[in-house]
């Protein structure tokens, strides 16, 4: 396959799409025609013009504006403190990497703490900030009265993923950051909250730190949603991790579900082409390690 011409931007070269990139836009019906299928479907976290423009080219087909950059890129202690101002311009900035490169991702921008639970017409208004500065998709986090929420901004045009499991924004909550789902009584209520949010109209669900048995039974059940699993087990229909993970540069401890490409990879680059390799053949990630 002959790849694409290098691409010039601001900040240099970058390399010439990846023979693993399908350089067709990613759409909402192609990730749902590759979950059907049984494709696997890669995503990463970036937060910045260049490494969305990288992550792009080496085949990766969603990128996640994840409220993540908190921990990674502002040194909070957890999500809770980012601002949607903080969200616009990052998304903005992913945005804009991704159109001067001639880049084809879908962008899911997160919705941080505070931005849609007073209200579904709240909700509408941050979500429609986010559309506005780029992103195809926003992502609200927990289950159970997020369902009204999802049908509400689906209904008026806005595709939502959910993300149910471990969600960060909830982490006091939580009792911090453990798994969820490991008893039968949180199982069946991830599981309804899982069917109310499909019926809803989220067409992605975010699957964290659940027993890989638990999210693999939910992916079965959820024919018209892509689950998208972090420390879920293989089963999923597609696999997330946080950028700086991968890379193999944490601020605090490496969770043991994740695998540091850069080790093998040999660039950036490389680490993320390996990463979407290993998802798309199945060697990644491990259900050994999500036994819980």
């Amino acid at each position: 396959m002959i790849q694409d011409p290098a691409q010039s931007t601001p900040y240099g070269t970058l390399p010439p799409a990846s023979p693993l990139a399908n350089r067709k836009p990613v759409s909402l019906p192609r990730l749902l025609e590759m979950r059907a299928r049984g494709e696997k479907i890669t995503m990463l976290t970036a937060y910045d013009a260049t490494f969305a423009a990288v992550a792009d080219a080496a085949g990766v087909e969603c990128i996640l504006i994840g409220d993540s950059l908190g921990m990674v890129c502002q040194g909070l202690p957890s999500t809770v403190g980012v601002s949607l101002e903080t969200m616009r311009y990052h998304t903005e900035s992913v945005s804009r990497g991704i159109r001067r490169a001639q880049g084809t991702a879908w962008l899911i921008a997160d919705m941080p703490f505070g931005t849609y639970q007073e209200s579904k017409e709240q909700a509408l208004r941050n979500a429609v900030v986010l559309s506005q500065a780029g992103a195809h998709m926003v992502k609200v986090e927990g289950g159970g009265w997020t369902a009204e929420t999802v049908r509400f901004l689906v209904e008026r045009g806005i595709p939502v993923c959910a993300h149910l499991g471990l969600t960060p924004q909830t982490v006091h909550a939580l009792g911090g950051y453990r798994v969820q789902g490991k008893s039968d009584a949180s199982a069946d209520t991830l599981r309804r909250h899982a069917q109310e949010l499909q019926d809803a109209g989220a067409s992605m669900l975010v699957l964290e730190m659940v027993p890989h048995a638990l999210a693999a039974s939910v992916t079965q059940s959820l024919p018209y949603c892509a689950t998208i699993g972090i420390g879920a087990g293989k089963d999923t229909a597609g696999q997330v991790l946080v950028l700086h993970d991968m890379l193999g540069v944490n601020l605090g401890k490496m969770p043991k579900f994740v695998r540091n490409f850069m080790a093998d990879g040999g660039s950036i680059r490389g680490a993320m082409e390996a990463y979407v390799a290993a998802v798309k053949n199945g060697s990644f990630p491990d259900n050994a390690l999500h036994a819980w």
